[in-house]
């Protein structure tokens, strides 16, 4: 129980991270400051799924990093891993 409000915390911060590395990967990907969306019909299906594949990628390793710092965190606090 103790996990859960460092696993929102963590989420919040995960996702801030992600959004900046994305940005500043994108920039020097590009020269362009945000990745395209979907919605945006002047960028080519290529650039679309590269983006939404550099995106997932990001997003997906920050999370797992920093999920696992706040584990990591509540087991030393509190001598119990979450989830056990």
């Amino acid at each position: 129980m103790a996990y859960k409000p460092v696993g929102l915390l963590s989420g919040v911060v995960a996702g801030a991270i992600s959004t900046a590395i994305v940005r500043q990967v994108w920039k020097r990907m590009s020269n362009e400051d945000d990745p395209p969306t979907a919605l945006q019909r002047e960028y080519r299906w290529l650039e679309i799924v590269v983006a939404a594949l550099v995106q997932g990628a990001v997003f997906g390793v920050v999370r797992a990093l920093v999920q696992r710092g706040g584990a990591k965190g509540v087991q030393a606090v509190t001598g119990t891993w979450p989830g056990d």
